[in-house]
Formats: C-alpha cells, structure tokens, sequence
C-alpha cells in the first residue's frame, strides 16, 4: 500500500486556495448575479424582523455558496440557498417541500418569474420592493432582459473567493469583545462585509445612495464604526476595503499595511487589491494585516476604549 504525500509547502498550498477571477473576465455574469442576489435578498427583508443595521438582510456564506438562512414564516420557516457547486438556487421549507430554480444563462425577468413561480408552488407570499437598491438604472426585475449572463465557472470561482474572504474575516472577528455585526453578504452593494463598533452614537448618514432612501443609510450607520469586507470591484480581480464612520481626522494617513494597501480618496476608504492578497507569501497574513491596521486606524484616531474592546488572547481557554 502506497501513500500519497503533496509535495507542496504550507505556504504553496495556502495559495492554491485564492482563486484567480479577473473582473473584466465575468462582468457581465457579476451584473446579472448581483440582481439575482436581490431578488432573493428581498424575500429575506419581506420576513425577517428588522434588526439594527438592516442585519437581517443579509446573506451568508455557505460550503456550496450563499444562503438566507431560516426566514420565519407564519408558523414555519423557509430558506433559499444559491449552489454555487450544483448551480441551482434551492427553496427549502420546514413542511418538508422544496423546489430548486436552475442558475445558468438567462435574463433577470426570467430569473425572477421562475423564482415566484417556485414561491408560489411553496405557498409563501412574499411584499417587497420589486425593483433593485443601490444601482443605476433601477429596472424592475420583470423588465430586465439586459443583465442575461451567467459563466457558472466564474460564479463558482467567485463564491470561493468569498470563501477566504470569510474564513479570514471570521478569525479577525473574533478578537473583539465589543458590538460586532456577523461576517455577511450584503445584496445591496455585493460585497461581504463585517463591521466593529465603538458603542458611541454617529451623526446622522447624509445617504445618497442611488434608488436607496436615505433613511436607510441612517439606519446603517447610526453608529460609529470600522468595517471591513470584500467586494468584486476595486482591483483587478476584487478588492479588500476598509473604512470608519464617522471618518476622524487622520484616519487617511495612517500607516497601513501590507505593502499594496492605500487611501482611495475616490471611495473614502482604504483598499488592497484581491491579487496583492492572493499572491502574497502568506495570503492569510497578509489580509489579517490589512484587517488589523485599518481598524486600528479608526480606532486610535477615533479614541475608541480598545481596552475593553479588544480581546485579551490570555483570557482565551487551551485548545
């Protein structure tokens, strides 16, 4: 009997891990997959009770893609997961029936009529907004024939993009005691996000998000904060992004690492590109650098108490 053993390093085998997906390449399939994560998202917020800073909302990431999570409903509950493995998007409830809508090439209206086809079949009802937030132009889901693509293996390489993004993230979360959101997909602007709060009160959001109500911003940021995340923009193949609300004075000229990383006067926040992460000797180190300075950015400009906000590591219990 023979066994196999990899002949790669430690430091070969992180990498292989970081997909390479360079934006230009799956555009349009990013478009069109961006309002399909609307549709669904929206069945999340016609349910779920509202919680502070819209997290209920959001999606999650899962071992084969993006998932509401358990949506209350009536006496029962409901969710809807994209397969980004399988590529189908999969309607489950607790009475036990399902039914599944193929993700392949096809336009947003047809997207969405198969998907209220599903729901109905299912006997879930469902009031939302049938139109898209945060983009320009706004076209209703069942006008829209423009956004039409879907490159299933550039969904597929983008959901594991997300899947390191988070597994990072996760960790990075971890060492703060203070008030802080999940690792979560917001649908709105596409982007993986995980935010920290100070526990002070910010001054009201001005908004101006396009097709969003400024009253939703408010909500969003009605408290001060660092957040971080991933997004299938900024870079060649992505960006991380970091940013502080309110913004102290500051915040923009500290020092922040790895090398790559830098203040975007155009977006108001600090940004590394996917592929200076992906590259790196040590991915996972070099992202957790960008994760910790940027919000120490935030947090020693803004005169945080990181004293009772951060973790003691000594407090942690042995493995």
């Amino acid at each position: 009997m023979s066994t196999h053993h990899s002949s790669a390093s430690p430091a070969e085998s992180g990498r292989a891990a970081w997909p390479s997906l360079r934006v230009a390449d799956w555009t349009a399939t990013r478009d069109t997959l961006h309002m399909w994560t609307q549709i669904v998202g929206k069945l999340r917020l016609a349910h779920a009770p509202l919680l502070n800073h819209w997290w209920q909302v959001t999606l999650y990431v899962t071992p084969r893609g993006l998932t509401t999570g358990a949506v209350p409903y009536r006496d029962g509950v409901f969710d809807a997961e994209f397969d980004f493995i399988g590529h189908r998007l999969l309607i489950r409830s607790s009475d036990g029936t399902s039914r599944q809508v193929p993700l392949e090439p096809k336009s947003v209206s047809a997207f969405y009529a198969e998907t209220m086809e599903a729901l109905d079949a299912l006997g879930i009802h469902a009031d939302f907004q049938r139109r898209p937030n945060e983009v320009e132009p706004s076209i209703p889901f069942a006008e829209d024939d423009q956004h039409a693509s879907y490159d299933a293996e550039a969904a597929h390489l983008f959901w594991r993009q997300l899947l390191q993004a988070h597994r990072v993230m996760g960790r990075f979360r971890a060492h703060f005691t203070g008030k802080v959101s999940p690792v979560h997909f917001f649908w709105g602007g596409m982007d993986l996000a995980c935010t920290r709060f100070s526990g002070r009160s910010a001054p009201p959001h001005p908004g101006g998000a396009p097709n969003c109500d400024d009253w939703v911003m408010v909500e969003g940021y009605s408290r001060e904060l660092s957040s971080c995340g991933f997004w299938p923009g900024g870079g060649e193949e992505g960006a991380f992004y970091a940013y502080a609300y309110p913004e102290p004075d500051g915040f923009a000229d500290h020092p922040v690492k790895p090398e790559g990383a830098y203040y975007s006067t155009e977006h108001g926040q600090f940004l590394l590109p996917y592929e200076d992460v992906r590259t790196a000797r040590d991915p996972d180190g070099a992202l957790t650098t960008f994760l910790r300075t940027t919000y120490e950015a935030a947090a020693e400009h803004g005169d945080w108490d990181r004293v009772h906000l951060e973790d003691d590591p000594k407090r942690r219990p042995l493995k």
